[in-house]
């Protein structure tokens, strides 16, 4: 047994000194051909018919080098595209609010205005509710009596134009009817030639001015002011003299009446109002009882 494993580790052997010896004699024929000229040629020639096929692989890799290449551009792109969008969402955002706090400034500037013109106390307050048109022009501002505001107190917009007066008032809040409302009546006086009439406010149409004494020329563009003039039994005017009313726009005369009617734009926009003041030391309406003075409000100090 151990004679014929013997014999088949011989063959195998030998085998492979065989399969060696013809190898290196192939590498150095090889080797040896591959200097003469038939050999180069023969490589030449193979060279020539490949390069085409060469040329086409070279093509395709780049080919799809480029595709990868835009794939990979047109993501990013599409990113940077998103991130535009974005910050212009962004910024349009920002510009809304921009131009929101310019308006806002803008009506806060001309409130301080009017603060700083007014000869009376006055206390800022913020519209924050409205009453429905076909009911009343009334709307809420955020003060109240904790505030030092009271029923009567004069409410005016920028430029110290009437807008109305307290009807009522709670703790942190106060309603304000407004000039147009039909239930409003002031004095008026025409600046130019200080006659005076009856302003009244209207739901659908300007304030209306009436009691005009005839004789008097009312022109379209005259300004109305309050007149600020005492009333029959000592009653006081509800409203500071010299404050702007409206503008006239119309006039109603009648040859046969002694009297006429001017109709006025308000000077502030009622509908619009977002900031107000309220004066809170102006002692109109019924005289004080005598041997006694009227007593303060809270806010407007000794």
């Amino acid at each position: 047994m151990s004679g014929l494993i013997t014999t088949r580790s011989a063959r195998i052997a030998r085998r492979r000194v065989v399969v060696f010896a013809v190898m290196l004699g192939l590498s150095l024929g090889a080797m040896t051909m591959s200097g003469t000229p038939f050999v180069r040629e023969l490589q030449s020639g193979v060279g020539f018919a490949f390069r085409p096929v060469q040329g086409t692989v070279a093509g395709v890799a780049a080919t799809i080098g480029s595709v990868v290449e835009s794939i990979q551009e047109m993501q990013t792109l599409r990113q940077d595209n998103r991130d535009l969008r974005a910050e212009l969402d962004r910024l349009r955002i920002d510009n809304v609010r921009l131009q929101e706090f310019q308006v806002e400034n803008d009506q806060l500037l001309a409130l301080l205005g009017a603060k700083n013109g007014s000869d009376y106390h006055t206390i800022a307050a913020t519209v924050i509710a409205r009453e429905r048109p076909e009911l009343g022009q009334v709307m809420t501002i955020d003060r109240g009596t904790n505030d030092g505001l009271a029923v009567g107190d004069v409410v005016i917009a920028a430029g110290g134009a009437v807008a109305g007066r307290i009807s009522d008032a709670s703790p942190t809040t106060a309603h304000v009817t407004l000039l147009s409302d039909p239930s409003s009546t002031v004095t008026g006086m025409i600046q130019s030639n200080r006659a005076t009439g009856d302003v009244s406010g209207q739901l659908s149409s300007p304030l209306r001015m009436g009691n005009i004494d005839a004789t008097v020329r009312v022109n379209i563009g005259d300004q109305i002011v309050t007149a600020g003039i005492v009333l029959g039994n000592g009653v006081r005017s509800p409203y500071p003299k010299g404050l702007p009313i409206g503008q006239v726009v119309d006039v109603q005369r009648d040859a046969n009446a002694v009297v006429q009617v001017a109709f006025l734009t308000p000077t502030a926009d009622l509908d619009k109002l977002e900031y107000v003041l309220v004066i809170t030391d102006y002692q109109g309406g019924l005289p004080a009882p005598p041997g006694s003075s009227p007593t303060p409000s809270p806010a407007s100090g000794p």
